[in-house]
């Protein structure tokens, strides 16, 4: 998932000259060092999509975008909030980005915020702010499944997007519409090798023009559909950074929803390691 919301990239010169030969899905590259898991040809090409969509706009460095979460439950009913978030691209593939997603409206989660550290196989540390209770609660690992203000993204979607954090297979390729576009995507599962994730496997359907991924479906531990992501309304800034700005989470077993919509992105706005501890969650929000 990006951001839920924003992907991170290293290597792409690798990547790009990995997969310049690359003609058709079922073609394997062969100049790539592969993860000790990779096993057989299907893993290997997996991995290989994978890490072209992770590398696709890798160096954004920093950015800032307003949004606007709407929850609706199953009768269709709604209601919207305005957030924030900031993310810092990672300084290598050894751990995640860093990121705070912060309430603005309305006034009962104003001032709530959420810090991540996003890792590759350790917990990932995650702290939320709580304007009611003035006070910052750590995430524990056996709580990330769990849903994030009430919404129907979990906490460990908005740190989940390290290619690292899966081990991947090839399925097959195909024709998706989303956001009222059709479009040829490969399609991959990933298995998370994270402890404590509340998904089983999750599938990832990566376009074959920009590779960005359009939509993942997520299964629980019990191997049953939970969620389905969908990505619109991608737009590119600069060359080759690419955003999704309308974000879709649908719950198959409950009949809920939730909907970000992005404002622009502003990147390059001077964050740093400074701007995402856990005295800034007090002092700031």
């Amino acid at each position: 998932m990006k951001t839920v919301t924003t992907n991170l990239w290293r290597n792409a010169l690798l990547a790009t000259a990995a997969f310049a030969a690359i003609a058709t899905p079922s073609a394997i590259a062969q100049d790539i060092d592969l993860p000790d898991w990779v096993d057989s040809d299907s893993e290997r090409q997996g991995y290989e999509i994978a890490m072209r969509s992770d590398n696709s706009d890798n160096g954004f460095g920093d950015s800032r975008v307003e949004a606007r979460m709407v929850l609706r439950n199953a009768a269709g009913q709604e209601t919207s909030r305005e957030l924030s978030f900031q993310t810092l691209e990672r300084a290598d593939n050894t751990a995640g980005d860093k990121s705070i997603v912060v309430f603005h409206t309305p006034a009962d989660v104003e001032g709530t915020a959420l810090l991540s550290h996003a890792r590759i196989l350790e917990p990932d540390d995650q702290w939320l702010y709580l304007p009611a209770l003035a006070r910052v609660r750590r995430i524990s690992s056996a709580n990330k499944s769990g849903p994030f203000v009430g919404s129907e993204f979990a906490f460990e979607d908005f740190t989940a997007v390290e290619l690292n954090k899966y081990e991947h297979n090839y399925v097959s390729s195909g024709d998706i519409e989303v956001g009222g576009e059709t479009m040829a995507v490969d399609i991959v599962e990933r298995f998370p090798r994270y402890e404590n994730s509340g998904y089983s496997r999750q599938v990832s359907y990566i376009d074959q023009d920009v590779y960005q991924i359009r939509r993942i479906e997520f299964f629980d531990r019990r191997g049953d559909l939970l969620k389905t992501l969908d990505l619109a309304d991608y737009r590119e800034y600069g060359d080759g950074i690419w955003r999704a700005h309308a974000l879709t989470m649908t719950n198959h077993q409950t009949g809920k929803s939730t909907e970000l919509v992005y404002s622009d992105y502003e990147f390059g706005v001077g964050l740093s390691d400074n701007d995402f501890v856990r005295g800034v969650l007090e002092r700031q929000y």
